[in-house]
């Protein structure tokens, strides 16, 4: 019987939300502030015109195919990490962080060299509008001294997630939204005798507020002598046995990180070639989808920690009950949240200077993806859980296979042939989502989805998958 069960077998909600939100508030609470910066960074460039905050807004896009592709990697690491931390095997935890380290420092280092190198050409994939792509590529040119910071800090961070620490990551992400808003201030609008230097400005403010960061969290791990970062001789005794491993659970997530930040390239060209309102009511509404996400997250990080932990420890009927509830769970905390979004939507909009055709665009946006996203957090969910318990091919292989099957040739119809209207655009994004639910749902169900990496979690599996069978062969299903 596993600790989060009472004596009579039935589940303990109060413990497992205790869980989660011990976890889950501290990321939760840190993403909304990074988000709420960057509310506050496009509320200040709001002020110098639609094309900054559209430019600005596709740099953000280039980012994004960034972070889409390290955090491929960083997700296999976090697969190791959680299980690892369950089943008490350090060494398992020194060797996943040594070999992620050396991924996503291959990966951003070529991200790092484009955006230095060649920002007018990584801008001209986004758009054809010439304002825009000057306005970019200077602040791509400057914030790309950002991506290593913020990359390195990342995974830190998800070391210290996935073993229980969240307080250091939180302190320096409070201290780099502040750092972020003061320079940004000072730099965007000339303060303090500085010149004024608009969007490079407000690149130059996230450059500082990245490295703020990183020292908070790499020194108070230091000085409060957290494990792992800085165990830099147990880091790289790999074999291939653990390689090969690894190699196995990271393909499909690598894949699957790869094509949705390619598939959210092509996305962004539709909407990039639109008219100059509608491209920076997508830049906003890409700020704003940014809460829900950065909420959503922290709950989602706490869940693929609980999940991991559990599958390592050797616990696989409590994973397989937590994920039950975490779905439930989800569809509360999304409706809460798009609620009240969507009530404070017309003071947000304006307040970044949306008005007219992009206001009306930003709204759309907003309602549209209030609807879907019930499902698509829902979905989100279900596939981190499945990564940390060993699982990462399912979910993977149909966001993939949906994706650029049905979503990205109907979106290319729409807009390319059919020419239609921007809100049947937008929301073609999302019409794959009610199909991969049912999928993943049944998935859920099956319990195949439980893959453990440790030796505790293999050991408990046969025992495991023959209650299982049981509980299924008479109907009952565990919840």
């Amino acid at each position: 019987m596993t600790e989060s069960m009472n004596k009579s077998g039935a589940f303990s909600w109060r413990r497992f939300l205790g869980n989660i939100a011990a976890i889950g508030i501290p990321v939760a609470l840190q993403n909304l502030l990074t988000t709420t910066g960057s509310m506050v960074d496009t509320v200040m460039l709001a002020s110098l015109g639609e094309n900054t905050v559209g430019a600005v807004g596709l740099c953000a896009s280039y980012a994004s195919l960034m972070f889409s592709s390290y955090w491929g990697f960083l997700s296999c690491g976090m697969i190791f990490f959680s299980q690892y931390w369950g089943a008490g095997d350090d060494d398992g935890i020194n060797r996943a962080y040594g070999l992620t380290l050396a991924f996503v420092a291959a990966v951003v280092g070529v991200f790092t060299a484009l955006a230095l190198a060649a920002p007018y050409a990584c801008m001209s994939i986004y758009t054809d509008s010439e304002t825009i792509r000057q306005i970019g590529a200077g602040y791509l040119r400057i914030v790309g001294y950002a991506y290593p910071l913020q990359i390195l800090t990342m995974l830190m961070g998800a070391v210290l997630r996935s073993t229980e620490q969240v307080r250091i990551p939180l302190v320096g992400g409070i201290a780099s939204v502040v750092t972020n808003c003061v320079c940004n201030y000072i730099l965007i609008f000339g303060k303090l005798g500085l010149p004024k230097m608009g969007a490079r400005g407000a690149a130059v403010g996230t450059v500082i507020a990245s490295a703020v960061n990183l020292l908070i969290v790499a020194g108070a791990s230091l000085a409060l002598h957290k494990p792992y970062i800085f165990e830099f001789r147990r880091h790289f005794r790999w074999n291939r046995s653990f390689i090969a491993e690894y190699s196995r659970k990271n393909l499909p997530i690598l894949a699957n990180e790869v094509a949705m930040g390619v598939a959210n390239l092509l996305i962004g060209i539709v909407f990039g070639h639109q008219s100059e309102p509608v491209i920076a009511a997508f830049a906003v509404f890409r700020t704003l989808e940014g809460l829900i996400i950065a909420l959503f997250s922290g709950f989602s990080s706490a869940a693929s920690v609980l999940i991991g932990k559990h599958v390592g420890a050797g616990e696989p009927e409590e994973a397989y009950r937590c994920e039950w509830r975490i779905v439930y769970l989800c569809s509360g905390i999304i409706l809460v949240a798009f609620a009240l979004l969507l009530a404070v939507r017309r003071p947000l909009l304006s307040a970044m200077s949306l008005s007219g055709e992009s206001y009306t665009a930003g709204t759309w946006f907003l309602v549209i993806y209030g609807i879907a996203a019930l499902i698509r957090m829902q979905n989100w969910v279900q596939n981190d859980s499945f990564r940390a318990a060993g699982d990462p091919s399912f979910g993977a292989l149909r966001e993939i296979a949906f994706m650029f099957a049905m979503v990205l040739p109907l979106l290319y119809l729409g807009n390319y042939v059919l020419h239609a209207p921007v809100p049947v655009l937008f929301a073609l994004c999302y019409c794959d989502e009610p199909i991969r639910y049912v999928m993943m749902q049944k998935h859920v169900y099956s319990g195949e989805w439980i893959r453990p990496v440790s030796e505790a979690g293999r050991a408990a599996m046969g025992a495991w998958k023959e209650y299982h069978r049981q509980c299924r062969a008479e109907g009952r299903v565990l919840r």
